[in-house]
């Protein structure tokens, strides 16, 4: 194994932080240069290359036409469930990008607009955020097939001027018709936008508002006989890229902040440093861009590095067989490969001996990224040995935009420790603290917090909410951020992240919030009170199950209820939501003070030895609560 130099670089960071994120700020083109690499007088904590003007856009695309790789794949669609494959030269998705920046334009959106994208997995997804870039406007993506309910939130928080979407999403067994959620999301919708622009996909056509919508290809049609494409409008470094919403424990999304500068600087950095990639190869991040993973490394990241990225349109398996993935990095020669370890789980349950990777070269393949949740000791062997490669767990955030903790292949591979995503990166300063915000001693289980400023590319505030940033990130631990992870480090300083601080749950790599789901179980007319808890699973991480109290005098069948149950959370939150347990109990065991014990009740359900709470109301609840689970398929007694 090659010497690392990752101990070398990190203390260059800590010894002089401006410098070291200054240097990493030539890789990008500026219009301006900067006033100061950190202001600490700016913001809830500092902000990054204040005063410094430049475009997202123009570093991804225009720059690499001008400096030689204009011919260069750009980016490769790859759908399965179409059997549509497409390659884009730099030059052609610059020129594609431009024009429908120009149709955008000609429909209002200026700079500072927002635009929400709600699209399956097209390369005109890939093209609307950049578009959106290009102008200086804020695009928010929402992963395609998003219940109603929870658009119609992120069009009332964001107030968007245009929505870019298509008519369909399509899976495996099934075609998802988009068009109706958008218009009922709408409907739902206080701050109405004035305009949609909308892809007509082969497999389901739809109808079109005469006074609002218009046809994609018609658009961009038209601005081609016109010669009309836009150029890309400077913006300041600390403006806003976009808005990305994730789970709050309100049920009230948090929209996320990136700006344009400290976004680049970092995301460039990484690509080499951690991925170990070279301007000119394949990255592919088998993902979605309506999730942080996909903005960071489908779209931004291997575009800012001049990489060749790949979009795919389908799953790791059925589509058609778990030996999917293994063709595209075999097909389009991909070097580094970026998933959640679900993925591997579900290839490793349908082809346990990998017996369809011996059809497909993927000697070409060099190192395996893997993040988005736990990834299992078992999982990441499992992977080594199949692909004799190195399997690199990684850990971060939404809010982060990139890796707060990772073994930076760039830099030359630490030693791999199962169950860690080994150390934090160059601007991250890790911290394990007590509920007194004292650091603890290497092992010990706590609170994971970042100490401030925090490095470029991360959240510098929520959309129109920075109380509710301060509350959810700040306030808990003055002085840092707080994760919402709990873990340890041990003595080598490696990071070992256990489990949620709050009710998000990770849901095959989708965080999802509990409180959100118990709303609408709650709403049920015949739910009296209720509790969702995140419940240990082989394939996703963790599914939701939810345990209900039914009203007294319900003498409905209580299997129907719960039928109805399940398809009032797909119905307002969507399928990603993976919830398909509802429980019915008579009661739900609480301290003496009210409080639910959802923590007592999951280690219920995931089998562990549980200990009688102290504070409990009735220890008798506990064992009825076995029983109900036992009836499930699921548990075990106190």
């Amino acid at each position: 194994m090659t010497t690392s130099r990752y101990h070398e670089v990190y203390a260059a960071w800590r010894a002089d932080p401006e410098r070291f994120w200054g240097t990493a700020a030539r890789e990008i083109v500026w219009e301006t240069p900067w006033e100061k690499v950190f202001d600490p007088d700016a913001g809830l904590y500092g902000r990054w290359f204040v005063g410094a003007t430049c475009n997202t856009c123009y570093n991804c695309l225009d720059r690499h036409v001008h400096g030689g790789r204009a011919s260069q794949a750009a980016l490769i669609y790859d759908s399965p469930v179409t059997g549509a494959k497409k390659r884009f030269t730099y030059a052609e998705l610059t020129d594609e990008v431009a024009t429908l920046a120009a149709v955008m334009r000609r429909m209002g959106v200026e700079k500072g607009d927002r635009v929400i994208i709600y699209m399956p997995m097209v390369p005109e997804a890939a093209m609307a955020m950049l578009a959106c870039a290009r102008l200086g406007a804020i695009h928010s993506v929402v992963f395609g097939g998003f219940a109603a309910p929870e658009l119609a939130k992120r069009i009332d928080d964001a107030g968007p001027k245009l929505i870019l979407s298509a008519s369909c999403g399509i899976e495996p067994n099934r075609v998802v018709a988009y068009k109706p959620l958008l218009d009922a999301a709408i409907a739902m919708a206080t701050n109405k936008p004035q305009a949609c622009l909308v892809l007509q996909r082969e497999t389901l056509t739809c109808s079109l508002d005469e006074g609002r919508d218009r046809d994609w290809a018609e658009a961009i049609a038209d601005a081609r006989a016109a010669g009309e494409k836009a150029d890309c409008v400077p913006v300041a470094a600390t403006d806003p890229l976009y808005i990305l919403y994730t789970s709050g424990t309100t049920g009230k999304p948090k929209g996320v902040v990136r700006d344009n500068g400290g976004h680049m600087v970092a995301l460039k950095w990484s690509m080499s440093a951690i991925y170990g990639l070279e301007p000119g190869e394949v990255f592919w991040t088998a993902s979605d861009v309506g999730w942080v993973v996909g903005h960071s490394y489908i779209v931004y990241g291997p575009l800012l590095h001049g990489c060749t990225t790949v979009l795919y349109e389908g799953k790791p398996v059925g589509t058609p067989d778990a030996g999917a993935f293994w063709r595209v990095i075999s097909e389009h020669g991909v070097k580094a490969f970026f998933t959640a370890p679900t993925a591997f789980r579900a290839i490793k349950k349908e082809d346990p001996r990998a017996e369809l990777l011996k059809e497909y070269d993927t000697s070409g393949l060099r190192t395996l990224f893997l993040a988005g949740e736990r990834a299992d000791p078992d999982t990441v062997k499992w992977a080594e040995t199949i692909l004799g490669v190195p399997v690199v767990d990684h850990w971060w955030q939404t809010e982060t935009a990139w890796a707060i903790a990772a073994n930076p292949v760039g830099l030359g591979l630490l030693p791999v420790k199962h169950g860690s995503p080994s150390v934090p990166m160059p601007g991250y300063d890790v911290q394990v603290l007590d509920e007194a915000g004292h650091a603890v001693e290497p092992g010990k289980m706590g609170s994971i917090c970042i100490r401030l400023p925090l490095p470029p590319a991360c959240a510098p505030t929520l959309w129109n909410d920075e109380a509710r940033y301060l509350a959810s990130y700040l306030r808990d631990f003055p002085g840092y951020y707080r994760t919402g992870d709990a873990g340890h480090r041990d003595e080598d300083g490696y990071v070992f992240i256990m489990s949620r601080t709050d009710d998000i749950i990770n849901v095959a790599g989708h965080r999802l919030s509990t409180g959100g789901m118990e709303e609408v179980l709650a709403s049920h007319p015949d739910v009296a009170e209720c509790a969702v808890v995140g419940v240990a699973d082989a394939m996703k991480g963790q599914v939701p199950a939810g345990f209900v109290v039914l009203k007294s005098g319900v003498t409905r069948d209580v299997e129907e209820i719960e039928k109805e149950l399940v398809a009032l959370v797909r119905e307002r939150i969507g399928p990603v939501a993976a919830f398909r347990l509802a429980i019915t109990v008579d009661r739900l065991p609480k301290t003496r003070s009210g409080k639910i014990l959802r923590g007592t009740i999951r280690s219920l359900a995931d089998g562990q030895e549980t200990a009688v709470p102290p504070t409990i109301d009735d220890p008798a609840i506990l064992d009825e609560i076995s029983t109900a689970l036992r009836a499930k398929g699921l548990a075990r007694s106190v």
